[in-house]
């Protein structure tokens, strides 16, 4: 059977092409666009015959189907906007060439493969509960300032318990530290059952430290294991983007649709996504205890917590490449946590009736068309990371200052209600094209991370990296109703230049201490040459 589709390709192509054009009364666009993605990635062979239907006809044969159904509750704009992003990803999807990919061994594909579905599922136990976090909250009779606390404490939670739990990794071993993140977020998970405050409390607590540890451990073991491995340093790029175009992107798009079906097609209740979540984390903590190995920063018993702490912080201010990217990094999660807040009452000031699952899964297409372009960026020797994230950080800065631009050439209107005005038009464009500079930064600061940051405290120091992060995220949650949102956009757009003004210097000192290390090589050859001669 296998032999046979090889054989005659072509016939079994056009079934599925022509299945997928079929299937449009059945699919939602987003999950149209996810069947194509899948069938992409399971079978590459595909690439031609899904390359010779034009992306354009299938979403026309798809929103044929609909159109009925879909006048009525979404304007063509965002359908516009979600079918040219699409069409744009599966273009640079499927035209990859040889150029753009790397030759890697079975044992690496094998080794990356079991990564990749640990950490999609993991991204799909946080994803699935993060559209549903406020309106539980809310359900339970909470008002706002009750629910921003809630959201503070985990932040802070992170700040605090994330950094010392997270840093515990080097010493305890990472391994044991993502099986530690999968049983928090479980156990933050079961809290939102409880309508007590105490309790749910509790779980802000719990899932601020799981954050920090998702963030942290998942990275540190699968730096440390690749190396151990003996694989390809620039594999590791292969790794980091296919992570956040999957886990990032696809897994978004895919758990908002499973919790929109739990929720509102079931009528499960809004807990039901967080029970689902719980389920995902399970699948995946066993994957990890049962196909993973244990790894180490430094762990050695003589160095208490403190110790490490300190060692971590000496490695920072040291090396100012350790420091610049810790800046960087502060600088864009920073803009980009407080532009999640922001986006909604941007797109609708006079509430608009706007689709808000539909606009998070455009986000999330614009992420993945980011990993996308990283994949292919990363692939190549030129430009290096550090030099195109300049442009990248600018990008961003710009498409963040677009609500403060408009706000000063389009005039305000005073209707309330209606449909998404043309100054939100604007900033939804904007935003896609920020959402892909996200896509293109998770994997490239990760690149770039595995490069700086000394294995041996690997996870206290990007643990040190959240510190700053939380505290603004905190303080621009807590006053974000005393600053106008002009303001807020302004702020974070400042923060992004002054992130791409950093990653210049970044950039300068990395090619200095090349050409040192480079003249240092060559001058120890010319040594070992003249050896003999001096004999």
């Amino acid at each position: 059977m296998h032999t046979d589709i090889h054989l005659r390709p072509t016939k079994l192509h056009k079934e599925i092409v022509n299945s997928l054009v079929a299937a449009n009364s059945l699919l939602t666009p987003p999950c149209f666009f996810v069947a194509c993605t899948v069938i992409r990635y399971f079978h590459s062979s595909l690439s031609q015959s899904l390359l010779s239907v034009s992306p354009l006809f299938l979403f026309r044969s798809f929103f044929a189907g609909k159109e009925k159904r879909k006048t009525d509750t979404m304007e063509a704009f965002y359908l516009l906007v979600f079918g040219a992003l699409a069409s744009l990803v599966a273009a640079l999807e499927l035209s990859k060439t040889s150029k753009d990919r790397i030759n890697t061994s079975s044992a690496f594909n094998s080794f990356k493969n079991n990564y990749l579905v640990v950490y999609s599922l993991m991204m799909a136990g946080d994803w699935l509960q993060g559209p549903y976090v406020y309106y539980l909250y809310s359900q339970y009779g909470f008002g706002k300032g009750e629910i921003g606390h809630l959201f503070i404490a985990g932040f802070g939670s992170s700040m605090f318990f994330g950094t010392i739990v997270g840093s515990l990794a080097d010493k305890k071993g990472r391994k044991r530290a993502c099986v530690t993140y999968c049983i928090t977020y479980i156990l933050s998970c079961i809290t939102k059952h409880s309508p007590q405050y105490k309790v749910l409390m509790l779980g802000r607590v719990l899932g601020g430290i799981a954050t920090s540890l998702l963030f942290s451990a998942f990275e540190s073991w699968l730096v440390a294991e690749h190396n151990k491995r003996g694989f390809d340093q620039q594999w590791l790029s292969i790794t980091f983007s296919k992570a956040i175009f999957l886990g990032n992107g696809l897994m978004a798009i895919l758990s908002g649709l499973f919790g929109n079906v739990l929720v509102d097609n079931l009528q499960l209740g809004p807990v039901a996504p967080f029970d689902a979540a719980s389920c995902f984390l399970a699948i995946g903590m066993i994957i990890i205890l049962t196909s993973w190995t244990e790894n180490y920063g430094d762990s050695s018993e003589s160095k208490d917590l403190l110790t490490q702490f300190r060692g971590a912080a000496a490695a920072i201010t040291a090396d100012e490449k350790i420091t610049l990217l810790g800046a960087i990094q502060s600088l864009f999660e920073g803009s980009m946590y407080t532009f999640v807040f922001l986006w909604t009452p941007a797109l609708s000031p006079n509430d608009e009736d706007i689709p808000h699952g539909f606009i998070f899964a455009t986000f999330m297409l614009s992420s993945m068309l980011g990993s996308s372009i990283a994949s292919r960026l990363l692939a190549q020797q030129n430009p290096r990371v550090e030099s195109y994230m300049q442009i990248v950080f600018m990008v961003s800065s710009v498409s963040l200052l677009l609500p403060v631009i408009s706000s000063f050439l389009i005039a305000p209107s005073g209707v309330k209600g209606g449909s998404i005005s043309f100054s939100g038009c604007i900033q939804l464009l904007g935003f896609c094209t920020f959402e892909a500079c996200v896509g293109i930064f998770w994997p490239s600061i990760m690149k770039m991370r595995s490069q700086y940051i000394p294995e041996e405290a690997r996870s206290t120091i990007m643990n040190f990296f959240r510190v700053p992060l939380n505290i603004f995220v905190c303080i621009a949650l807590y006053n974000v109703k005393a600053l106008p949102m002009t303001v807020m956009f302004g702020m974070c757009s400042m923060f992004l230049f002054l992130a791409s003004v950093l990653q210049r210097r970044l950039m300068v000192i990395a090619e200095m201490h090349k050409s040192r290390s480079q003249d240092w090589t060559a001058m120890q050859e010319m040594g070992s040459e003249a050896d003999p001669l001096n004999s």
